[in-house]
């Protein structure tokens, strides 16, 4: 029989499971830096796997030794980087800093009546179009000093964060076995077989991937940086990287990455004639990274994204699809490991479901 007091407890608990869930999610909300230091460092942890096996198995480096080494190999790599792109992202900042706005706005106005005189617009008047519409007017130039100076701000306050996740990535590659005695013994006897056996597939098929794709975005931008020094780009390390970083964001990534070519190409060559020097140039530039591209879909990212998680290249454009339509781009870079993760976990708990079995027979 139901009772006022059973209806008042049913009440409390469930007051009380609210309250917890929203402790929580507020305390995940709070330490989300946290969060973001262990999901990097775990990505770092996988990547640097292979490297690791070599110095313990060939080199037979102690856990402490072969971690360290790894961290000193990161560290050279993003000193690299430093060298090469901060100097002259710090003269790009200082050239904008400087720059005209009001000027960059009669460049602007420039460019579209040369634009239309080239490919001559009879009927179209763009230029009253513009001003009719107010858009220039709109066009705040000054943004992109802005834009620069907070990247650089957030560059300079990165250093904390990075020293962060190397201490955390130096001691998840050092205590990898401690970490998995200790989860034995944590983990219901029932399904502790399961559970280090889904760890320990995600682990081999997420290295694969991050390894997989660090190599296809250090041969697009090898390619990206070919295509520009050939038609003699200005700073075009930066713009290749910043442009094989984009890959990063399935199908969508190349596309951004080629616009932000062109328009840094016409932007370097303001003050160039348009119709021979100006406009040849672009469309080199961009039919240059669409064949790029077309070398990276057809041989890189099949390879990455199917083969080195054993899913079907359709299976992986569907997921990345889905995903994107529903988180957006964060969705679409997270949506192969993800999937990948899904697949393992439900063919170690329910391998005989047949929908399971068809989805992870290549597992």
């Amino acid at each position: 029989m139901i009772t006022s007091k059973t209806i008042s407890n049913g009440i409390l608990r469930a007051l009380a499971t609210i309250l917890i869930i929203t402790a929580v999610l507020y305390f995940l909300y709070e330490i989300q830096t946290v969060i973001v230091y262990l999901c990097i460092s775990l990505i770092l942890c996988l990547i640097a796997n292979p490297l690791v096996l070599f110095l313990k198995n060939k080199l037979k480096f102690g856990n402490s030794l072969a971690a360290a080494t790894t961290i000193l190999f990161f560290i050279l790599i993003i000193t690299g980087f430093i060298f090469l792109f901060v100097p002259l992202i710090i003269s790009q900042a200082n050239n904008l800093s400087l720059l005209d706005t009001h000027k960059l706005q009669e460049q602007f106005i420039s460019t579209e009546q040369s634009i239309e005189s080239y490919f001559n617009i009879q009927h179209v008047d763009l230029n009253k179009m513009l001003k009719d519409s107010k858009v220039t007017s709109m066009l705040d130039f000054s943004y992109f000093t802005r834009f620069i100076n907070s990247i650089l701000g957030f560059v300079a306050d990165m250093g904390m964060g990075m020293v962060s996740v190397f201490f955390i990535t130096f001691f998840f590659i050092k205590d990898q076995e401690l970490f998995k005695s200790q989860a034995r013994e944590i983990l219901p006897d029932s399904n502790e077989d399961k559970i280090l056996n889904s760890i320990t597939k995600i682990n081999h098929l997420l290295t694969r991937y991050f390894v997989g794709l660090l190599l296809q975005l250090t041969v697009v931008f090898i390619l990206y940086l070919i295509v520009l020094v050939i038609f003699g780009n200005k700073n075009a390390l930066v713009i290749a990287f910043l442009c094989a970083i984009l890959n990063v964001i399935p199908y969508i990534g190349p596309i951004i990455g080629t616009v932000l070519a062109g328009i840094l190409t016409m932007i370097s060559m303001i003050g160039s004639d348009f119709q021979t020097e100006i406009l040849p140039r672009t469309i080199y530039v961009i039919i240059g990274f669409l064949i790029v591209q077309a070398i990276d879909n057809n041989v890189s990212q099949p390879i990455i994204s199917s083969k080195s998680v054993n899913s079907h290249p359709l299976e992986i454009f569907l997921i990345t699809l889905i995903s994107g339509i529903t988180f957006g781009i964060v969705g679409m870079v997270i949506a192969v490991p993800v999937f990948t993760m899904l697949k393992v976990i439900l063919k170690e708990f329910f391998p005989e479901n047949k929908i399971v079995s068809v989805l992870t027979e290549r597992i």
